[in-house]
């Protein structure tokens, strides 16, 4: 008889074993019987966490904010005389239409996330991944319930009468700034391979539970700091430098698939991207010079190649393949349709993909199947003027199309409108050096949920946490 018995990750004993769809383990069937158990037992706790939130939805009334509103357009009113009734009333018709949209969009959330949890709990077809996508649909959900407000007045003076609009929040976020003495939230004590150290920090990525992953670059490791941890602890590369599956060759950049929690690797040295998931490696990519990594919402894969100078694509899976040239790919140089050393690389909602392009000092954004880019920041050669940049790094583009750049070595982060011709200083600045409000070579940039900043700040071998300052809710000219 063939001797197909392999060990059962609960009992550790050798038995004829089932995987588990969703952690990827294999069980004998005693302990897949209490596994799925778990399992069933976890979906009954997000049923009930959903109707708690469906009772908080059934519940939910009109705000504090949004009555503030209605005060302000009353007095308006009354201050105005019957000249600006009408005004008045069709600003009251606008914040009652902005509350009910909100309401009639978190009712359509609610139904189709009802009939998901329905579906999986009568098909009983069900694992971890399915489990932790509900978990997190339900937090936004209730989230947004306990943010619901968009909207403030701006009141505009004019002759006898000041007459008011309804503007959305949003309109504002572009005027968003950042506290200039940053907390070091990572490394700060020197150069080293201490739990508390770095030894020249290079990409990052913050999860959505705010765990900050960073490459150190030359202590050949990831290392994951948990959300207000003192230390940091070694995820992937614990066995030095080397080119085994379990060794890592200077990294350059990390990222997370949200879909299946796994931690992808720009091995640079090793020339490979690497996938690892519960502590399994696997080649994504081989024989590639990556810097840059980027993942799209429709799960496709970037990795930039700064030798071939060029960006390219791979559907999820799919890796056998050489991908898609999204960006270069036609020699090096300073043309449109080139790329001079490419690095860190950021993909928008409808897939264009936005390049530091290093040498060139510029960023460049290339279009879905576009022969040639568009320079958004720099592109007037090496400099630290507001319409230069010099060896840029990280790159990140927030909803409103604002590009926010890592200028290497001008020590700053800068952000650039699309469309302008220089940019602005957000942070740093402030000349090479180690004080709260200097950076010295800082490579990434990355943004939590909150929109605070975080900069690797390579040769001050720390991470550096840049707050917001919060927006002011109603504006008075």
């Amino acid at each position: 008889m063939v001797n197909n018995k392999t060990q059962c990750f609960t009992c550790n004993k050798d038995k004829i074993t089932y995987l588990c769809g969703g952690c990827l383990r294999n069980f004998c069937l005693v302990d897949l019987t209490e596994h799925r158990q778990i399992l069933s037992e976890e979906l009954h706790l997000i049923i009930n966490d959903y109707d708690q939130c469906k009772q908080i939805f059934s519940e939910q009334k009109p705000n504090s904010h949004d009555l503030s509103l209605i005060d302000q357009i009353n007095q308006w009113e009354t201050d105005s005389i019957d000249k600006i009734k009408q005004k008045a009333q069709d600003c009251r018709n606008i914040i009652i239409g902005y509350s009910q949209t909100f309401l009639n969009d978190i009712e359509i959330k609610f139904n189709d996330l009802s009939e998901q949890v329905k579906q999986i709990h009568e098909e009983n077809e069900f694992n971890e991944i399915n489990l932790n996508y509900l978990r997190i649909q339900l937090r936004k959900i209730t989230e947004e319930l306990n943010n619901p407000s968009t909207i403030s007045i701006e009141e505009d003076s004019q002759p006898f009468i000041n007459e008011i609009s309804i503007i959305s929040l949003e309109k504002k976020l572009k005027f968003k700034k950042w506290k200039q003495n940053a907390i070091t939230v990572a490394g700060g004590n020197g150069e080293g391979q201490e739990s508390n150290q770095f030894k020249c920090p290079y990409g990052i990525f913050i999860d959505e539970y705010k765990n900050i992953f960073i490459a150190d670059y030359n202590i050949h490791h990831i290392v994951e700091c948990k959300y207000n941890a003192k230390e940091g602890q070694i995820f992937v590369g614990e066995n030095k430098q080397g080119n085994r599956m379990d060794q890592l060759n200077y990294p350059t950049d990390v990222i997370i698939n949200q879909q299946n929690r796994s931690v992808i690797i720009a091995d640079r040295w090793n020339r490979r991207v690497i996938q690892w998931v519960n502590q399994n490696q696997q080649i994504l990519i081989d024989n590639i010079d990556c810097y840059g990594l980027a993942i799209d919402k429709y799960g496709f894969l970037y990795a930039s190649n700064g030798v071939k100078n060029e960006v390219r694509r791979w559907k999820m899976g799919e890796y056998e393949n050489e991908g898609t040239i999204v960006a270069g790919g036609n020699g090096k140089g300073n043309r449109l349709n080139q790329l001079n050393h490419p690095t860190d690389i950021f993909v928008d909602e409808d897939q264009s993909v936005y390049v530091s392009d290093q040498n060139n000092h510029r960023v460049i954004k290339w279009g879905k199947d576009a022969k040639e880019g568009r320079i958004v920041a720099g592109g007037n050669g090496q400099g630290k003027n507001l319409n230069q940049l010099s060896l840029p790094h990280g790159v990140i583009v927030d909803d409103l199309g604002q590009i926010y750049v890592t200028d290497s070595h001008n020590h700053r982060i800068m952000r650039w409108c699309e469309g302008k011709e220089e940019g602005e200083v957000v942070v740093g600045g402030n000349g090479k050096g180690n004080q709260s409000n200097q950076l010295n070579l800082p490579s990434g940039l990355s943004f939590d949920d909150e929109g605070n900043l975080y900069v690797p700040d390579y040769l001050n071998h720390r991470i550096q946490k840049f707050e917001v300052i919060p927006c002011m809710k109603f504006i008075v000219k």
